[in-house]
C-alpha cells in the first residue's frame, strides 16, 4: 500500500504563546547593548535598548492620536527603520498594522484603505517616481476611515513622537495588558489575479510563531546578522526576517529602501552579515554585477531564496561564491505566516535545488487530489494543503472568499501542485492554474525551467501555456539570455531538448526577452507573460494571413 503524502512536523519546543511586544521586551532585557537595527543608506544604528525606547516613542504617539485596540493603521513606506518601528508599535497598543505595497497607485491604495478601514496612515513622502503625498491627497476625500497621515521624514513623524511624550507609559502598559496572543495585528493584501487584493489578516500568535521557527531552523542566535533586501511590506521582510531576528536577538541590516544588488553587497560586506535574503532574480542580479567578486562575503554562512523556485546553477553559485553552505529554501504563502516547508542546514545540494524542504514544526501539510480532495501516494502529484497555527485568521471581512480557501477542517488550500517524497520533502511542480494541458497531457512548467536552465545561453527562463487549435495549449519558453547581443532560434532550442525531454515537453514558440513583468517582490507575472505572449501570437497568425 502506498505512504499518503502527509506529514506533521513534531518538535519539543512549544510554541510562544506570548504578544510581539511582550517578546521584543524579552529580547530587549537579555540583549539590550547589542545591536538590533542598523540602516547602512543612513548610517543610522540602534542596539536593541535603544530600538525598545524608539518603538515605546512610536507606540506612544500612536496613542496620542487616540488609536484603540483592533484600530487599523497603514504603513505605506519602502524599507526604512521607522517602517520596522511601526510594526512593532502597533502591535503593542494592540492596532492592527495593514502593509500596503509601495507599488500601489491611487486606486489600489483606496480600495485598501476603505475596505481595511484604516484610521491612521503612515507613509513615505517619496521615492523613485512615487509622490505618496499627492496619492493620499488624491483619495483621502473617498476614504471617510482615514482621519490622520503620518509621513516619515517629515515634521508630521517628528509631530508623532512629540505627542507620545505627553502619554503617560502606565497607559501603554494598561493597553498592553488587554492584548491577547490570538488577536489580529496585520493584514496582507495578496495580489489577486482578477479583481481586487484580498486582505490575509494575520495574530501575534502566527506570525511570531513562524518568524521564531524560520529562525530556529537556520540556526540563529544574537551573533547573526541578516540583511534584508526583501520588501518589509511582504511576510518575507516583516515575517521571515524581522520576527525571526528579534526573537533571537540577532541584527537586522537594511542594505537601501529598496532592492539594490551592489548597494546588498557592500552592506553584507560592511557590516560582516552572516545571514542574507533574496528571490532568485536578487541573487542572480548580484550574482551578475561585473565588480561581484570585488565584495568580501566570506561572513555569510545562511539565508532564504523564497518566492520561487531556485535553478540548480543559480543555487551553485550561492554556496560557493557567496559562502551561503546553510542557505535555506522556505515555501509558503501570505495566509500562512508565510512558511510551511523549508530545507534544513544540513541539507544537500539536491535537496535544496530539487525540492522546498519538509514541513515546519507545529505544522501538518499533505497532497490532494483537486478533484477529490483525497490525499494521494507518496510520488504523485496534487494540491499542497497545509494545516496548523500559521493558517490565516481569514480574509478581512470576506468570509465568502476565506471559505473558499480554507476549508472545514481548517486546511488551507495553497493552490500550488507537489509532491512528496517518502522522506516528507516537499517538490512544487506548478500552480493548478500554470499547469499546462498539452493535447491531454499534464506539463509541469517548473520541470522544463529546471531542464532549460542548463542552456549555456539562457540566464533565465519561464515556460507558460498559449492557445492552440489542435492540443489546446502549446508550451513557450520565454527567455532571458545571457548575453544580450547573443541570439537563439525555436530550432536551435529544440535540437538541445531533443532526446533529453519527452517530445510533448519540447517547446513550439520561444520569446527572447530583455526581462520579464515582476511584483514588487521580485516573482514573475506569468499571467501577464501569457498575456503578452498570446497578443504576439495572435497578431502574428493575422499578418500571416493578410493578403
Amino acid at each position: 500500500m502506498t505512504t499518503p503524502s502527509y506529514t506533521a512536523g513534531t518538535t519539543a519546543v512549544p510554541l510562544i504563546d506570548d504578544t510581539i511586544g511582550a517578546d521584543l521586551a524579552f529580547t530587549v532585557e537579555r540583549f539590550g547593548d547589542r545591536d538590533a537595527l542598523v540602516d547602512t543608506a543612513s548610517g543610522r544604528r540602534w542596539t536593541y535598548a535603544e530600538f525598545g525606547r524608539a518603538v515605546e516613542e512610536v507606540a506612544l504617539g500612536l496613542l496620542a492620536k487616540g488609536v484603540a485596540k483592533g484600530d487599523r493603521v497603514g504603513i505605506w513606506a519602502v524599507n526604512c527603520p521607522e517602517w520596522v518601528m511601526v510594526q512593532y508599535a502597533t502591535a503593542r497598543v494592540g492596532a492592527v498594522m495593514v502593509n500596503i505595497n509601495p507599488a500601489y497607485r491611487v486606486h489600489e491604495l483606496a480600495h485598501v484603505l476603505r475596505q481595511a478601514g484604516v484610521s491612521v496612515l503612515v507613509a513615505s513622502v517619496e521615492h523613485k517616481t512615487s509622490d505618496y503625498r499627492r496619492m493620499v491627497e488624491q483619495v483621502r476625500a473617498d476614504c471617510p476611515a482615514l482621519r490622520d497621515v503620518v509621513y516619515i521624514d517629515d515634521p508630521t513623524w517628528t509631530g508623532l513622537v512629540r505627542l507620545g511624550e505627553g502619554v503617560d507609559p502606565a497607559r501603554l502598559a494598561e493597553r498592553e495588558a488587554r492584548i491577547g496572543c490570538h488577536d489580529p495585528v496585520n493584514i496582507q493584501y495578496t495580489s489577486g489575479t482578477t479583481g481586487f487584493a484580498k486582505g490575509a489578516t494575520l495574530s501575534h500568535h502566527n506570525i511570531l510563531n513562524n518568524g521564531y521557527f524560520v529562525g530556529e531552523l537556520l540556526g540563529y542566535t544574537e551573533a547573526d546578522r541578516v540583511a534584508l533586501p526583501v520588501p518589509f511590506y511582504h511576510c518575507f521582510g516583516m515575517v521571515m526576517g524581522n520576527l525571526a531576528i528579534t526573537s533571537h536577538g540577532a541584527c537586522a541590516v537594511i542594505p537601501a529602501p529598496s532592492f539594490d544588488p551592489a548597494a546588498t553587497l557592500r552592506a553584507v560586506q560592511s557590516e560582516r552579515c552572516t545571514s542574507l535574503y533574496g528571490v532568485p532574480t536578487m541573487f542572480i542580479a548580484m550574482l551578475g554585477l561585473p565588480d561581484f567578486a570585488a565584495h568580501d562575503l566570506s561572513s555569510l554562512r545562511t539565508g532564504i531564496m523564497a518566492g520561487s523556485p531556485c535553478p540548480e546553477e543559480v543555487m551553485k553559485r550561492v554556496v560557493t561564491e557567496m559562502h551561503m553552505a546553510e542557505v535555506a529554501i522556505c515555501y509558503g504563502m501570505t495566509e500562512t505566516s508565510p512558511v510551511s516547508t523549508q530545507t534544513r542546514r544540513d541539507d544537500d545540494l539536491a535537496r535544496r535545488t530539487g525540492t522546498v524542504g519538509r514541513v515546519l514544526p507545529h505544522i501538518e501539510v499533505k497532497v490532494v487530489d483537486p478533484a477529490t480532495g483525497a490525499t494521494v501516494g507518496r510520488g504523485e502529484p496534487g494540491e499542497l494543503c497545509t494545516r496548523g497555527y500559521s493558517v490565516m485568521l481569514g480574509y478581512w471581512e470576506e468570509p465568502e472568499r476565506t471559505a473558499e480557501a480554507v476549508d472545514e477542517e481548517r486546511w488551507m488550500h495553497t493552490g500550488d501542485l507537489a509532491t512528496m517524497d517518502e522522506d516528507g520533502y516537499v517538490r512544487i511542480v506548478g500552480r493548478i492554474k500554470d499547469m499546462i494541458i498539452r493535447g491531454g497531457e499534464n506539463v509541469y512548467p517548473r520541470e522544463i525551467e529546471e531542464f532549460l536552465h542548463t542552456h549555456p545561453k539562457i540566464a533565465d527562463v519561464q515556460v507558460i501555456g498559449v492557445p492552440d487549435e489542435k492540443y489546446g495549449e502549446e508550451i513557450m519558453a520565454c527567455v532571458i539570455l545571457r548575453d544580450p547581443a547573443d541570439t537563439l532560434t525555436r530550432d536551435e532550442l529544440a535540437r538541445y531538448c531533443r532526446g533529453r525531454l519527452a517530445h510533448y515537453k519540447v517547446p513550439r514558440h520561444l520569446r527572447v526577452l530583455p526581462e520579464f513583468p515582476m511584483t514588487v517582490s521580485g516573482k514573475v507575472r506569468k499571467v501577464e507573460l501569457r498575456e503578452r505572449a498570446t497578443e504576439v501570437l495572435r497578431a502574428a497568425a493575422t499578418a500571416a494571413v493578410t493578403p
